[in-house]
């Protein structure tokens, strides 16, 4: 039998190396908000050949835009990020740009988000968070209620597992957004909440069998039935995890450019969620357990 318990503070730290890295470029300021967070407008240009991007970039000065990111896109598109622009700013953009580039300009399409959207994709977002994880502990509790409080213990280290796999994400993309100015989206949000109930999904199917193991074996000690319960469910994790891995990187690679972002969000927090139903969750409760021992002055359970 594999003693994952035993390595328990390797994974912890392999966590940490994860993690601290994208927290210090989170502090940085790595994380770039994208128009719907920050408000504005987004210009979305379509060429029969697209022109060179210092070009556009030189049009939107001369249209005192000078703030403007301009970048390429898939398809031969060209966006641009701007401040919001009112409706006169726009008709004379368009105008500037059918002039200067003339019929290879096939269509301007311009989006507006105002910034009162931001706040209220945020609160949404933080408020949905905080009651799927009251929600989370309360039904994990429920169903470990045979354990008394200590039930408490398995719902508490599932948010855990939880929050550790959104930090990975968000330290990720703070990471990206400091080096390559990749940009979060409304759908990086949905990204980051699929990947937080897929996280428990997988946490619980591990929970499930160390219940049903120490029913079945009252008395034993906990660290081997933990690392019994890891092998019962390893093979069943790991093949459904690579299910879902191979669809998003064929959607990462093949899928459309505005989905790539969101892809890779959740492709990095479903191999994060695997990794830490399976090397993180269960070892809190062990080491809970380790540390509840020491303070009642018990002997540690002897292990397998």
């Amino acid at each position: 039998m594999v003693r994952f318990v035993e390595r328990k503070w390797w994974y912890f730290g392999l966590s940490g190396l994860l993690i601290i890295p994208g927290l210090i470029f989170l502090l940085l300021g790595g994380l770039k908000p994208g128009i719907e967070f920050k408000g504005g407008t987004l210009l979305d240009l379509r060429f029969d050949s697209p022109p060179a991007i210092s070009d556009v970039q030189s049009l939107m000065s001369d249209l005192k835009h000078a703030e403007a990111q301009v970048t390429a896109a898939e398809g031969g598109r060209i966006e641009v990020r701007t401040f919001e622009m009112k409706p006169d700013e726009l008709v004379a953009t368009e105008t500037a740009l059918r002039a200067k580039f003339g019929t290879n300009v096939k269509d301007v399409n311009p989006q507006v988000v105002s910034p009162s959207f931001s706040g209220e994709l945020i609160d949404n977002a933080v408020r949905s968070i905080a009651l799927a994880s009251v929600m989370i502990v309360l039904l994990i509790a429920f169903a470990f209620r045979n354990f008394g409080w200590a039930a408490f213990r398995y719902g508490i280290a599932a948010i855990i597992s939880l929050l550790h796999d959104a930090a990975v994400v968000l330290g990720l993309f703070a990471i990206l957004g400091y080096f390559f100015n990749i940009e979060i989206d409304s759908l990086f949000v949905t990204a980051v909440l699929t990947i937080i109930g897929f996280s428990v999904h997988d946490t619980i199917v591990v929970f499930d069998r160390i219940r049903e193991n120490l029913r079945l074996n009252p008395g034993e000690a906990l660290n081997p039935v933990i690392n019994f319960s890891i092998m019962q469910t390893l093979a069943r994790s790991v093949i459904t995890s690579l299910t879902v891995v191979l669809t998003l990187l064929a959607l990462y690679l093949f899928g459309g450019f505005s989905m790539r972002n969101f892809a890779l969000a959740l492709l990095v927090g479903i191999v994060s969620g695997t990794y830490s139903s399976i090397f993180n969750a269960s070892q809190i409760i062990s080491l809970w357990q380790e540390v509840e021992d020491r303070v009642r002055h018990r002997a540690t359970p002897a292990t397998a």
